[in-house]
């Protein structure tokens, strides 16, 4: 019996020794949109690059760190509806430059694109649906790969995801808001103007302050965070970002641990 519950040991281990803990940035804010335009662009630019460097740490992302150093930022090509801009414009503002440190996809070339995490992306950054124009075709084929978006994120690949709601001029009227991230967490759209809002320890440790996080708008509240921890509130105590580095177990994991602690338990009425 001893041998027994020491090989199930050993097996079950396996599984998981090889696993990174994936980077995770989720935000009701829209910096892509203010790191341009809007009331503090200097806060939004900060956050875009807080976020970036956090889910793009070559100490815990091992793609970056074997050369992966650029990500991928995924958002529309239509023109921008009224109060909606390109957003790739915020991350150029915040310091990031177009074929060098990011590439953009649309829905035409996203699911070949995906195909790149983890080898030329050490990231994916995933645009907002109201100051920002990620649409429907966009979040659609991200939520059918969510299976690969794991992967890479189990195996320390980065996330970094800005507001989503359908909010403004409904540009995702199918939902699936963050149905591609690998944790459960629930949402609601709430457009607000970031006044009184509060970075938490966590948040501050990241390099964000109050400053970061207002004077422009949100547009997405958290109620739960999957296990993330909280990067700021708003002035009602709402979640506002949510961060974190988490190794969720692959479909194919949780089977096999539920066919092992079954074998286990038969054997065990045996002896």
């Amino acid at each position: 019996m001893k041998n027994v519950r020491y090989a199930l040991f050993v097996w079950l281990t396996g599984l998981s020794v090889s696993a990174f803990g994936g980077s995770i940035f989720l935000t009701g804010h829209d910096p892509d949109f203010h790191a341009s335009l809007g009331g503090n662009s200097l806060g939004a630019q900060h956050l875009n690059q807080q976020a970036l460097n956090f889910i793009l740490n070559p100490a815990f992302n091992p793609y970056v760190a074997a050369g992966a150093h650029k990500f991928l930022f995924v958002e529309s090509t239509i023109s921008p509806p009224s109060g909606h801009t390109v957003g790739m414009n915020g991350l150029v503002a915040s310091g990031y430059v177009l074929g060098t440190d990011f590439d953009r996809v649309d829905a035409s070339g996203l699911n070949a694109a995906l195909n790149g995490l983890g080898t030329t992306y050490g990231g994916i950054v995933v645009a907002s649906d109201f100051g920002g124009i990620l649409t429907q075709a966009e979040l659609n084929i991200l939520n059918a790969r969510a299976g690969d978006i794991d992967s890479f994120l189990n195996t320390g690949g980065g996330l970094y995801a800005m507001a989503e709601g359908n909010s403004g001029a409904g540009l995702t009227p199918g939902g699936g808001w963050y149905n591609f991230v690998p944790i459960v967490t629930s949402t609601v759209n709430l457009n607000e103007s970031e006044v009184g809002n509060t970075v938490t320890a966590f948040g501050s440790s990241l390099g964000l302050a109050n400053a970061d996080v207002n004077g422009n708008a949100s547009h997405t509240i958290f109620l739960t965070t999957g296990g993330l921890s909280i990067v700021d509130v708003d002035s009602a105590g709402n979640i506002l970002s949510i961060a974190g580095r988490v190794t969720v177990p692959e479909p194919t994991t949780i089977t096999l641990l539920g066919m092992a602690t079954a074998l286990f338990a038969i054997r065990r009425r045996k002896v």
